[in-house]
């Protein structure tokens, strides 16, 4: 039995993705906006969601358009920003109560559509600029949200490793633009930008409820008129050292109570590599999951850590190790986390790890595909990577990776840079 019926259809402008379910009540539509990351825009484009959904020409304010979402038996819309390898998306996205379940007749999927098309392609504006007073409220947020990396030191510390790792790579910038960049946008010069964007980002949408493939296409293309002139989509052509000739060692210190060590490692395998699923595994195996050995053994049995974790970037080949630690134990803990690491390219996995780390793997899977959100998550994988991999194929992808597989893959990775934030004068 298949687990989606996602169907995939070109329309003039953008990408339609129907995955007919009657597992919801509601029906989600999710816009996923894709651009490469580039210095010169990442922080208008970090911006420009956040002003879309501050108002249309037909709702130009925020109470306004809440109360056409209210209309609509109290729809949602929310937005949202992220980075997969080094693309920057923006996603816009609407949930409304399928009309089956109403006791009128409201068309009210197609006023969603109407709604979420003129979020998207008709911003409230006067002349060839947005509002003034919704620019300035939203960079005011932006700014804040900036801000805010600083203060949670595990994000920050992150933010400083890739900053360090990737100083030559579009990676290094942050999903949310640099501080000293909101400043000088206009409501000019983002409207510019956001012409820009609608003629030549790669634009999908993906329509999830019980509503037939047919029914969705239609009102696709009835609402959503794209610019004639649209140009092909930019695309990234991967980037980064093919080797790590010495590992970079950087040190920082801050008024914390509890240092941050994180670490990155070079992978060369992606999503659309043949070995990303034993990547996966390793990743479980390593530090993913709370019977990993960076668990066991750094927090667990050596009690150096009061968390240790390792996550990894499907489309940049990253692994990123993060542990809290004591800033005198920062030398014993990375010659522990290094021993992990050659636990597993000595082919040392027994069994019970393998086993659970595959069925740790699959209800992840699982579990992340039972939510609308997230199945378009995993769905737009294949956008980012060009790669197309069912979930069943996943599933039983995982199911069959060895233990050798996992020791073939960990020879492959490399230690390129550790960051460390320590408190001062320790």
């Amino acid at each position: 039995m298949t687990l989606v019926d996602h169907h995939v259809a070109d329309l003039p402008g953008m990408t339609l993705h129907t995955i007919e379910t009657t597992k919801y009540k509601t029906t989600s539509l999710i816009l996923q906006i894709k651009s490469p990351i580039t210095e010169e825009e990442v922080t208008k484009r970090a911006l420009l969601p956040y002003v879309l959904q501050s108002g249309t020409e037909r709702y130009p304010s925020s109470k306004e358009l809440r109360a056409a979402l209210d209309s609509l038996y109290g729809a949602t819309l929310g937005v949202d920003l992220s980075k997969k390898g080094e693309y920057q998306i923006i996603t816009l996205r609407m949930d409304v109560a399928n009309e089956k379940f109403l006791s009128d007749n409201t068309p009210l999927l197609d006023r969603a559509f109407a709604l979420l098309s003129q979020v998207l392609l008709k911003p409230a504006k006067q002349g060839e600029a947005f509002l003034p007073r919704i620019v300035q409220k939203e960079k005011r947020s932006l700014k804040q949200q900036i801000e805010s990396i600083y203060d949670d030191k595990m994000r920050y510390a992150n933010k400083r490793l890739i900053e360090e790792m990737f100083e030559e790579e579009p990676y290094r910038f942050n999903v949310y633009g640099s501080k000293q960049e909101v400043d000088p946008i206009t409501p000019e010069t983002l409207y510019d930008y956001y012409q820009k964007v609608i003629k030549e980002d790669e634009i999908h949408l993906y329509a999830v409820g019980d509503v037939s493939k047919d029914a969705l296409q239609e009102l696709a293309k009835k609402h959503f008129e794209f610019p004639q002139d649209r140009t092909e989509p930019k695309r990234t052509s991967p980037s980064g050292k093919q080797r790590v000739d010495e590992v970079k060692e950087i040190f920082e210190e801050q008024e914390v109570q509890q240092g941050k060590l994180h670490m990155g490692y070079r992978t060369y395998i992606t999503y659309s590599d043949p070995e990303y699923l034993a990547l996966q595994v390793f990743n479980g195996v390593f530090g993913g999951f709370s019977h990993s050995k960076l668990f066991m053994n750094v927090r667990e049995k050596e009690s150096l850590a009061y968390y240790a974790a390792s996550r990894f970037e499907s489309h940049k080949g990253i692994i990123f190790v993060m542990s809290g630690i004591e800033t005198n134990n920062y030398e014993k803990t990375v010659k522990i986390i290094n021993e992990q690491l050659e636990e597993v390219r000595n082919g040392n996995i027994t069994d019970g790890e393998l086993e659970q780390t595959k069925a740790m793997i699959r209800n992840q899977i699982l579990e992340t595909v039972d939510d609308s959100t997230g199945l378009v998550e995993v769905l737009y994988h294949e956008v980012v990577s060009r790669h197309k991999r069912t979930i069943e194929e996943w599933l039983e992808g995982i199911q069959n990776v060895t233990k050798e597989q996992v020791r073939d893959v960990s020879q492959k990775i490399q230690l390129d840079t550790i960051y460390f934030l320590k408190g001062r004068g320790e």
